[in-house]
């Protein structure tokens, strides 16, 4: 049996300073789009993700799994998105049982204009404090912790 070791202190201070460092910059962004008038950035993510779409839909699901919403959650979350006439739920072709969700033209206004207000927001939480080769290194070593590791279950 393979003795459990505990964390070193430099990972132990990386895992919090990575949890940290998310809630604080998030945190900021979403502050700066509420006081802009707009939703959660939940939103903009649902947004996006449609609109990459090739035809604009994807099954709940999918957005659940690329956007790692709860089911729950993310039910809600549409529900409201529907209520604003950013998405609607279409049919599944061939299954009645199952819907798609489409994002409007609406919707597709709202992301852009979001993004006149998330992508500044990014650069000055993100950009402003990091050199370009300190955020492209974050952005290798975060990568690097996102990999699939074959030693794990």
């Amino acid at each position: 049996m393979q003795e459990i070791q505990d964390p070193s202190n430099a990972v132990s201070d990386a895992w919090v300073r990575l949890i940290r460092a998310e809630k604080a910059v998030v945190g900021r962004i979403e502050a700066e789009l509420k006081s802009a008038g707009f939703p959660p950035l939940s939103w903009y993510g649902v947004l996006l993700h449609l609109k990459r779409r090739p035809d604009g839909c994807s099954s709940p699901k999918e957005i659940e799994q690329t956007l790692l919403f709860e089911q729950y959650n993310l039910s809600r979350h549409l529900d409201r998105m529907e209520a604003e006439g950013l998405v609607r739920r279409i049919p599944f072709p061939g299954d009645k049982r199952r819907q798609l969700v489409e994002i409007t033209a609406e919707g597709r206004a709202l992301q852009k204009r979001m993004w006149g207000v998330y992508g500044p927001a990014i650069n000055r939480f993100i950009g402003d404090p990091l050199t370009e080769a300190e955020a492209a290194q974050l952005a290798a070593l975060l990568l690097k912790l996102m990999q699939p590791r074959d030693d794990l279950p």
